[in-house]
């Protein structure tokens, strides 16, 4: 895998890089030599945050960590990507999907003796009319409802959107596109 390393408010010393590479390299043998995993590091404040995406064919896998130095949130990133690949990995077998860009001995491995396997139970349908409104309107009535996310049809594009609660009270808008 390639590995992209870039950095906020912070120099990305040899250590640094070599550290970074060295923890997700344990993963290499899970993804193609042509897959690309983009690494942004920052510092806020005295927070140190990791973020690392890993486009894959059909999925992104993602993970954002912070800690009180950048070593630490290296761990704990590794060990979020490491959850969702074995929940991909699942996805992947229970709706027999080719595997794509993972290596065909990803489906084979037996990560489940590091991970409790969990089956997804949907437990509620919702059904609803979804009415034209702006960004704005569709933010104003997911805080209204108390929920961390908002479905709604965007007025301006004519289009299915979401609207989410980001970490620190930011807002996030997910644009589908086919």
């Amino acid at each position: 895998m390639r590995y992209i390393i870039s950095g906020k408010n912070i120099e990305i010393t040899k250590a640094l890089r070599e550290a970074t590479i060295d923890k997700l390299s344990k993963m290499d043998k899970y993804f193609n030599p042509d897959n690309e995993a983009q690494i942004t590091m920052s510092v806020q404040k005295l927070r140190h945050i990791i973020e690392v995406t890993i486009p894959i064919k059909g999925s992104i896998i993602r993970a954002e960590e912070s800690a009180e130095n950048m070593y630490t949130a290296i761990d704990k990133v590794v060990d979020v990507l490491e959850r969702q690949l074995l929940k991909h990995k699942n996805k992947l077998i229970s709706r027999h999907h080719s595997v794509g860009t993972f290596k065909n001995d990803f489906v084979n491995e037996t990560m489940e003796e590091d991970f409790d396997d969990k089956k997804i139970e949907i437990v509620r349908t919702k059904r609803f009319a979804m009415k034209p409104m702006d960004i704005e309107e569709a933010c104003l009535q997911m805080d209204l409802l108390g929920h961390d996310f908002f479905v709604f049809m965007n007025s301006d594009t004519e289009e299915v959107n979401v609207v989410y609660k980001r970490k620190k009270g930011a807002y996030g808008l997910i644009e589908p596109t086919l």
